[in-house]
């Protein structure tokens, strides 16, 4: 992110203070380097509803003031800022007051009576991190708008597909990343060669349904090394004698930090080379 000098001239600036002399010297000295909207008050009881209604890029706070001073201004402003960054440069003449100002929240301080290279540099460079801040919040704002939206095209995208390979398939499957399955339509379980009873805690059967035990275990190897597979034959031989072959094709699934979250699959039976239902 990059910020050229136009946008660091054209940041909202409040001056407070409640000596007349210090807020026309620091008015003059923003006026000579440029800054174009620059403000002031006296009264520091109207500083948090002017923040408010203005949302100021920068705020130079005078400590020292009757009835409200600096300290307690900044204990309105941090009550009250709506971004959580209280953009205040301390004025102030009292050497102990700079450090317990910075622990009230403060980002910086000009010492006084002012040095103008040192007022000017400190303002610019407050400005600087200020405004990058405030770029850095909107751009995280449109990222997490377009991430929303991205999910929600993937999410519609999801559903759209899950309706069509079970509307071109036989058997459709999904599972998570320890293999058990989250949605079944069809006898996939019994097409991969998985018995219900282990997934849940009984013991395994031996296979007596007549699947071809060494394409059924390509198949499975397949889905454990989370490899897609695309049209895979195997077949299975009825009580009667008769043939039944079936074609299956998967993916794994992973999310957007690229982790494996489990597997989808469809399945079709085919005789001589067409779809046929059972």
């Amino acid at each position: 992110m990059i910020l050229d000098a136009a946008e660091i001239l054209q940041a909202r600036i409040l001056v407070v203070d409640d000596q007349e002399a210090n807020v026309m010297l620091l008015e003059q000295i923003l006026a000579d380097a440029g800054y174009s909207q620059v403000s002031s008050t006296m009264n520091p009881q109207e500083v948090c509803a002017l923040h408010r209604e203005n949302g100021y890029d920068l705020i130079l706070l005078d400590l020292q003031m009757p009835v409200m001073d600096g300290f307690q201004v900044m204990a309105g402003l941090n009550t009250n800022t709506a971004d959580g960054y209280l953009p205040v440069i301390v004025l102030t003449a009292q050497p102990g007051h700079k450090l317990r100002a910075l622990q009230a929240g403060a980002r910086d301080f000009i010492s006084k009576p002012f040095d103008l290279v040192e007022a000017r540099t400190r303002i610019r460079n407050m400005l600087e991190v200020r405004l990058l801040y405030r770029k850095l919040e909107q751009y995280n704002a449109t990222l997490e708008k377009l991430v929303d939206k991205r999910t929600a095209e993937l999410r519609e995208s999801e559903a759209s597909y899950r309706s069509l390979t079970e509307l071109a398939s036989d058997w459709y499957w999904e599972q998570d990343e320890e293999g058990k399955f989250t949605r079944v339509s069809g006898p996939a379980l019994e097409m991969l060669g998985i018995q219900v009873e282990p997934l849940a805690g009984g013991p395994a059967r031996p296979d007596q349904s007549g699947w071809d035990e060494t394409e059924r275990a390509v198949l499975r190897a397949a889905i454990e090394a989370r490899q897609p597979f695309l049209d895979f034959t195997f077949s299975r031989t009825r009580p009667n004698g008769s043939l039944q072959r079936f074609r299956v094709s998967g993916e794994p699934m992973f999310n957007r930090s690229c982790r494996f979250i489990g597997y989808r699959g469809i399945g079709v039976e085919i005789f001589g080379g067409d779809r046929a239902h059972a």
